[in-house]
């Protein structure tokens, strides 16, 4: 995603087999990840591939207003072998357009 792009208040429309569609607001680094997690789509986005600072806060607010994400532990090498997460938006999330009221 580009550098330069404000990351004002935005509307997103949630979409998934558990409720009726809802609209939520998403601004900042959360809206910033929302918007990768939209792009990556079923790959989702893994903190080494995406870098950010909190990821795992990022997805704990947009959880907390109802965006379905998964946490999908995996396996990784090198010096530092271990797990990382990859997160994956489980609901189509689309951006209306027009702004946030």
């Amino acid at each position: 995603m580009a550098n330069n792009t404000t990351w004002g208040e935005a509307l997103f429309t949630i979409i998934d087999d558990c409720a009726a569609p809802r609209v939520v607001t998403v601004s900042g680094r959360d809206r910033w990840a929302l918007e990768g997690l939209i792009a990556a789509g079923e790959d989702g986005c893994t903190p080494i591939d995406t870098p950010a600072p909190r990821w795992s806060g990022y997805v704990h607010n947009l959880r907390n207003i109802g965006v379905p994400i998964e946490t999908v532990s995996e396996l990784h090498g090198g010096d530092f072998k271990g797990t990382h997460a990859r997160y994956v938006l489980r609901a189509q999330v689309m951006r209306k357009s027009g702004r946030a009221a």
